[in-house]
């Protein structure tokens, strides 16, 4: 018998200073069994941090593989935003960028695997891409402390996050980047 998935319930009250977006947010999110908590805690940390009007998550989850984990869907019925979670192949992200106006990477892979996967295709956009790299051990922290129901909230200030849950504060830098080779500091 198939493994059914575990529904999260998370009351977020966001503060994102950087955007100047206020927001307490009701979520429920479906993990399916093959879905990481490093991963499900990434996707619900990009949903809080692209929030604005129109933002979703996939309805097919997991099982789509031609949709994103999360869009933003204009008022007019266009995908506006294509946010992808992981590491998502150079393919993929080609597709993302010819049907999305803005595509947004959350991911606690190294840098140097994502830069070998995106040059090993050609990327519509790719200098457009942002790349928003989280700390894999600041997730493994808060992992630690995720509950299935639980209350917490989420602050974004001057490139830091801070994350408070059962009395403790969780904090990382967090800075976009492109999908763009590094300079290699040669001169």
């Amino acid at each position: 018998m198939a493994l059914g998935a575990t529904v999260y319930h998370f009351g977020i009250e966001l503060s994102d200073v950087d955007r100047a977006c206020y927001e307490s947010l009701d979520l429920r999110l479906a993990r399916h069994p093959s879905e990481s908590l490093r991963y499900l805690l990434t996707r619900t940390l990009a949903y809080c941090l692209c929030y604005e009007q129109g933002i979703s998550f996939s309805k097919g989850g997991l099982g789509a593989s031609e949709e994103p984990p999360l869009s933003i869907v204009g008022a007019d019925g266009t995908l506006q935003a294509w946010i992808d979670v992981g590491a998502p192949s150079a393919r993929r992200l080609h597709k993302a960028a010819k049907a999305a106006r803005r595509v947004v990477l959350f991911t606690h892979v190294e840098r140097s695997l994502l830069l070998a996967e995106a040059s090993s295709a050609p990327i519509h956009r790719r200098e457009e891409i942002e790349v928003w790299q989280l700390d894999p051990l600041f997730l493994d922290r808060v992992c630690e402390r995720l509950d299935r129901k639980l209350d917490c909230s989420l602050t974004r200030s001057d490139g830091t996050l801070y994350l408070g849950l059962g009395g403790e504060t969780f904090e990382t830098p967090l800075a976009c980047t492109r999908l763009l080779e590094e300079p290699s500091g040669e001169g």
